[in-house]
């Protein structure tokens, strides 16, 4: 019997002191998991103030699809949305008569101020403007 409480002791005394270093592990464990997830936390919302950013730099227009970055100039920028407006239209009219004589007019007029506005542009934003116009023009193609 002596022997049996004398082993039950032991086994009991290397579990308790095995233990304790776990226990240790566990936490040294804890605590790079969660620096880790700090350091992970952070890098997300870095990436998510930098998305917001370039998404609030755009203006969605009427057309599906197509956004309309901000320009200096705020003619520029309305003239992009009345464009996607125009165009907007033109598809849903694709077929009415009446409306498509309406709308070319209106077509002709936008295309005369978007030579105007294109010619007041420096280079990088003419670029960003006929990058808008084509996306534009892409989506009112299908129609014809």
């Amino acid at each position: 019997m002596k022997k049996i409480v004398l082993s039950v002791f032991v086994v009991a005394a290397l579990l308790i002191t095995s233990c304790k270093g776990e226990k240790k592990d566990a936490k040294e464990v804890v605590e790079g998991a969660k620096t880790e997830i700090k350091k992970e936390a952070e890098k997300v919302e870095t990436k998510l103030v930098e998305t917001k950013k370039e998404v609030s730099d755009k203006i969605e227009s009427a057309l599906e699809g197509v956004s309309i970055p901000k320009f200096e100039n705020i003619e520029v920028t309305k003239h992009l949305e009345s464009y996607a407006t125009y165009a907007k239209e033109y598809i849903a009219a694709k077929g009415d008569v009446l409306k498509n004589a309406k709308l070319a007019k209106e077509g002709v007029e936008l295309a005369k101020k978007g030579k105007e506005i294109l010619a007041s542009l420096d280079d990088e934003s003419a670029k960003k403007f006929k990058s808008v116009m084509n996306a534009i023009q892409s989506k009112m193609a299908p129609a014809n």
